[in-house]
């Protein structure tokens, strides 16, 4: 039996650069809908709900019924069991106030999970913990109701409801209003019991601090801490908006966005991220688990660079089709004679949309320019392993 997973959306290209994208308290995987078209158009973009915000449930965090005991890490560890229940090993990351704070936990305690990191009006330490016990304690007693009048002057600079925004902002206070007062007492919770500014020093991914110049729940003092202290990390402020840059200027804080994903793209991690996503696609997830299960110490370097080289590099460019190059891999494999390959390879064309057919003229193919014995060895190898995958 599996184990729930946050309540989440994918946009993009399954095979792209895996994104995810971290909510603030009180709004649901929607306010992030300005930026995920131009961000799916490069990357595999995932949405979640925060536990009783949109569709997450609350009770996906134990202690949500009771005061206290809800901290950031349970949330990254949710986060985590979503990456892995869509196969997504590493990820570039991007979060909005509490969703930055998750993010920053992950890059700090599971910085292999991150290759890149965007901290969007968030902090290190969202102040002293009593206002948001008050918080917790009301919403557990009222629902968030009362909530709902005060939300857009956080959020949002005035006169942004009155015009362009007015609808978008309209349904972020209505998914406040529909938020569980569990969940959402829970997370005010864990940000009461939130503090790692003395861990920034630990993030090793490539980082970018955004800010709202106008936000008065996390002022650009609290986006220039974090900028500072976390090395090399880089820091955009957005004229003209508060708390929810993103969505009263999606403009300038998407232009920040893909500059930081631009820039990161071409980095180790990113290429594992991509590699690994196309090898599970074009082998199969069997195929990758067994070869992840048997991995040493020895031979993890080596893993990791077929990964990030052959996969990442190759496998992932724009120029040819994947039944393309599974027709150029199995005619090098026939003439190198690498057989064990073959067989894995023969798999893999299938996976790609090659018929048996399209196979037999691709081997026939390789008969005049790679030699008879080769093609001889490799139409034997392809006649078991084609009848064996009919099985």
């Amino acid at each position: 039996m599996t184990s729930p997973v946050l309540h989440h959306r994918a946009d993009g290209a399954q095979d792209g650069p895996p994104l995810l994208l971290g909510p603030s308290l009180g709004t649901s995987l929607a306010v992030w809908e300005p930026q995920v078209a131009a961000l799916a158009r490069r990357h595999r973009v995932v949405r979640w709900d925060l536990p009783g915000h949109g569709g997450s449930p609350a009770d996906l965090l134990p202690a949500a019924r009771s005061e206290g005991g809800t901290t950031v890490a349970d949330l990254g560890r949710l986060v985590l069991g979503l990456a892995d229940s869509l196969r997504i090993e590493r990820f570039a990351y991007a979060g909005i106030s509490l969703g930055g704070a998750v993010g920053l936990w992950l890059a700090i305690h599971h910085p292999r999970r991150v290759s890149s990191l965007a901290l969007v009006c968030s902090s290190a330490h969202f102040g002293e913990p009593e206002p948001w016990r008050e918080r917790a304690a009301l919403v557990r007693k009222e629902g968030t109701e009362p909530l709902t009048a005060t939300a857009p002057a956080r959020w949002f600079t005035p006169g942004f409801g009155a015009g362009a925004g007015a609808a978008a902002g309209a349904g972020l206070v209505e998914d406040l209003r529909a938020a569980d007062p569990a969940g959402y007492a829970a997370c005010c919770d864990a940000l009461a019991a939130y503090d790692l500014r003395s861990e920034l020093h630990r993030v090793a991914a490539p980082t970018l601090v955004v800010a709202g110049r106008d936000d008065p729940a996390t002022p650009p003092a609290h986006a220039r801490e974090l900028a500072d202290g976390i090395p090399g990390a880089s820091l955009t402020e957005v004229a003209g908006a508060a708390h929810l840059a993103g969505v009263e200027k999606p403009g300038p804080v998407l232009a920040a966005l893909l500059e930081q994903l631009t820039a990161s793209r071409g980095d180790e991690g990113s290429r594992h991220a991509a590699g690994m996503t196309v090898r599970r696609a074009v082998l199969g997830d069997a195929h990758v688990d067994r070869a992840q299960a048997r991995t040493t110490d020895f031979t993890a370097p080596f893993q990791d660079f077929i990964t990030r080289y052959a996969w990442g590099e190759i496998w992932t460019r724009p120029g040819l089709d994947r039944r393309t190059r599974s027709c150029i891999t199995l005619t090098a494999l026939v003439a190198g004679g690498h057989h064990q390959e073959l067989a894995m390879h023969l798999r893999a064309a299938l996976r790609n949309g090659l018929t048996s057919d399209e196979i037999q003229e691709v081997l026939l193919q390789s008969a005049v320019y790679c030699g008879v014995p080769a093609a001889n060895a490799a139409f034997a190898i392809a006649d078991r392993t084609l009848r064996e995958d009919d099985n």
